[in-house]
């Protein structure tokens, strides 16, 4: 029943969104921008229930879903279309290079020892915050950036200029050898969220600015597949113009100390 109910909500929300895209597209257009006012519009025009939370269908849009079929067959090729924030309530349809991350398979993962409580994976409530617990207590951002790392503070809201209200994952203070201080956004995506230009661009225009004196390298984290959470994907993430560019992705995998293979941690050293 849960699944039938997942469909039909997603259904609805493409049924909105695409509703206010046409709104507003004309052929060769490459971005334009509309107001959440526009979705309660769009609801009553077909007639659909508005759901509970408004800003969820621009969520899950952005992060968990594809655009409808319609608005997807209007982007030119190597382009697609990402919704990002343009202040209080309002969104922007933009067209950037088409960027899809995720976790390279031929990518060979490196063993840690497993740090997490078995307590705290008895109670992760769901993917994002087991991720985010598992990052924390095994020191994956110390072990993937070589640096000291603080979280700062996590699901961290905000409201930056021209973009509006955001929020970040988790935010640590790094620090390398020689004493420079960075910042480090972390953006955990866990089920169907991908990682993209929106979040990662946000992310760093708010550490620029809330931080200016600090250098800026975001990360995102992610579960290796959704059934198995022992592997770890992790990214270093930068933006050239309006593309999403990987740094640096490293896989670790969690296990028992025990089973720790000396082979491979002597491999490692080379």
């Amino acid at each position: 029943m849960a699944r039938n109910t997942g469909r039909v909500e997603t259904n609805r929300y493409k049924m909105l969104v695409e509703h206010v895209f046409f709104e507003h597209w004309t052929k060769g257009a490459r971005e334009f921008e509309f107001h959440r006012d526009e979705i309660k519009a769009a609801a009553a025009r077909l007639n659909i229930v508005l759901p509970d939370n408004l800003g969820d269908v621009v969520y899950a849009i952005r992060y968990r879903t594809p655009l409808p079929a319609k608005v997807l067959a209007t982007q030119p090729a190597g382009r697609e279309w990402i919704i990002e924030g343009a202040g209080r309530s309002r969104y922007r349809f933009k067209l950037v290079p088409a960027t899809r991350i995720a976790p390279n398979p031929a990518l060979a993962p490196i063993s840690i020892p497993d740090s997490t409580p078995e307590l705290i994976r008895a109670y992760a409530l769901d993917d994002e915050q087991a991720l985010l617990a598992i990052i924390r207590y095994n020191r994956l951002v110390d072990t993937f950036m070589g640096l000291t790392t603080y979280s700062l503070q996590n699901h961290l809201r905000a409201t930056v200029k021209d973009v509006g209200q955001i929020e970040i994952d988790e935010l640590y203070i790094d620090l390398d050898t020689h004493g420079c201080h960075y910042i480090v956004p972390v953006q955990a995506k866990g089920g169907k969220d991908q990682i993209g230009v929106v979040q990662t661009t946000q992310d760093i225009r708010y550490a620029e600015r809330q931080f200016p004196g600090l250098r800026c390298r975001p990360i995102a984290a992610q579960f290796m597949t959704r059934e198995d959470r022992s592997v770890v994907a992790m990214f270093e993430l930068t933006l050239r113009g309006d593309a999403v560019k990987v740094v640096e992705e490293r896989h670790y995998q969690l296990v028992p100390a025990s089973e720790l293979d000396d082979k491979a941690i002597r491999s490692y050293r080379r």
